[in-house]
């Protein structure tokens, strides 16, 4: 009896684990259509507004769109180069804070099937697994502390980097450190995690970026059209010859 009441039990649990694995690739797969989806636009709003002619404009589309990508490029380095201290400390923070999400758990899913993924493998000092929220905090806590003993917001951008990354590796862990127990492959730990924090940076990164881009079209589409056609309500001289 107890046998069975094991085995009915491990199959719930299974079952709830695929379901929450399911879900969580559902939700990713989601984000990252999204994501693709505004990149995608953004090549097409500056292509439209662009030099870049158009695909009914031209034969070679392909050197049409390696252009209007060039140009979209531009577009998002003057726009951040444009940009305020803070707001691109604060995007900084965001994109380093969400790449270093997807890294961890990547590499963490690779050395759980593998043991070891190139350089990266578990850290075990003594009898004692060491988890990556213990890096993650210690980046965090020495950029935090620089920036603030510092004061130099020049600095901000640049330790916004280790700060966004230290914060990633530790809330990755929060389930964890809350429960005191390592659930992190379990559903306790991995569904609301990968959903609250992803979902949250991705939106926040997107929409600075965003803020970012708009401001780069603005300084590089008008100048290039500007020089293209000449300063709107400018008379340009015409040389008469008797």
């Amino acid at each position: 009896m107890d046998l069975v009441i094991g085995r009915s039990r491990s199959a719930a649990a299974r079952r709830r684990r695929e379901v929450a694995e399911r879900r969580t690739r559902a939700i990713a797969a989601a984000a990252g259509v999204t994501t693709g989806a505004v990149l995608v636009a953004e090549v097409l709003r500056v292509w439209r507004r662009g030099d870049a002619p158009l695909p009914g404009e031209t034969e070679d589309v392909v050197l049409a769109a390696e252009q209007a990508i060039g140009q979209t490029v531009e577009v998002a380095v003057a726009g951040y180069k444009g940009g305020s201290t803070r707001e691109n400390a604060l995007l900084n923070l965001h994109l380093s804070f969400l790449a270093t999400f997807v890294l961890t758990r990547v590499s963490t899913r690779l050395l759980r099937e593998r043991g070891r993924w190139g350089p990266l493998r578990n850290v075990v000092v003594g009898d004692h697994h060491i988890h990556h929220f213990v890096p993650g905090i210690a980046m965090a806590f020495l950029a935090g502390g620089v920036s603030i003993v510092s004061r130099d917001e020049d600095l901000d951008p640049y330790l916004a980097v280790p700060f966004g990354a230290g914060v990633a590796l530790t809330l990755d862990e929060s389930a964890l450190l809350l429960k005191l127990d390592d659930v992190y492959w379990s559903e306790e730990g991995i569904v609301s995690v990968q959903i609250t924090l992803a979902t949250l940076a991705m939106l926040s990164a997107l929409a600075l970026a965003l803020r970012v881009l708009r401001r780069g079209e603005a300084e590089v589409l008008e100048h290039d059209h500007e020089i293209g056609h000449g300063m709107p309500g400018m008379v340009v001289p015409v040389p008469s010859f008797p």
